[in-house]
């Protein structure tokens, strides 16, 4: 999954990045609200992050911006004011959810992770197909009830296609989602990346469809 952080405070910025990519998310950052806002109509992000204070072109101009053009993003407004009707002005501008700083890190992962579901619109943090459980909110997988082992791009990959199950995905958007905006985005390593998950965990959790794609079918 695909995050963007719109904050100016370099120190901010640096833990929330840290924090997100430690939980297997790719993290792009801006500092401006124009930076954000080419970002945002651009790259096709899961979650945005955005402070209402931005430099250039303030956060809530950015959201309704985005929200005129027609970006579904799932917007989670970050800020320093605490009059309740920048809240009120934010969420009526069209984001998702509001955290007032200071904030916990945690709180924060957790609506990030909620606002992931809700897009892909799944109800429960765990995921299970036949023998293979996931759980999101601590990126553990377990087969047969044993844990196993994956690297960072293997859970990234299989997080996509988890919380997208029932839907055939193609190798762009995999390489679209989980890598950030300067890495090397070659969708012929998807496929080597799908190979090991099925080693891993299976032959059948992930099926192929030639020249379109993956799915993992209908999950509990």
């Amino acid at each position: 999954m695909r995050i963007l952080i719109a904050e100016d405070e370099p120190v901010l910025a640096s833990q929330l990045k840290k924090t997100l990519v430690s939980e297997g998310l790719a993290v792009d950052v801006a500092v401006d609200g124009a930076e954000a806002q080419y970002l945002g109509e651009t790259e096709p992000y899961d979650v945005m992050i955005l402070d209402l204070g931005l430099p250039i072109r303030d956060g809530l101009t950015v959201l309704k911006n985005l929200r005129s053009g027609g970006n579904d993003t799932s917007i989670l407004i970050l800020t320093a004011r605490n009059d309740w009707t920048d809240r009120v002005d934010g969420l009526d501008a069209g984001a998702d959810d509001y955290l007032t700083k200071p904030f916990h890190m945690a709180e924060l992962s957790a609506r990030v992770r909620a606002l992931i579901r809700r897009k892909a619109g799944k109800t429960t943090p765990v995921f299970s197909k036949d023998e293979v459980t996931f759980d999101t909110r601590t990126n553990q997988v377990m087969v047969q009830g044993i844990p196993t082992n994956l690297t960072s791009q293997e859970i990234a990959v299989l997080s996509y296609l988890f919380h997208n199950s029932g839907r055939l995905v193609s190798r762009t958007e995999l390489s679209d989602h989980i890598y950030q905006h300067e890495g090397d985005r070659d969708s012929n390593t998807i496929a080597v990346f799908v190979n090991r998950l099925r080693k891993k965990l299976g032959s059948d959790l992930i099926e192929t469809v030639r020249g379109r794609g993956y799915v993992i079918k209908a999950t509990a």
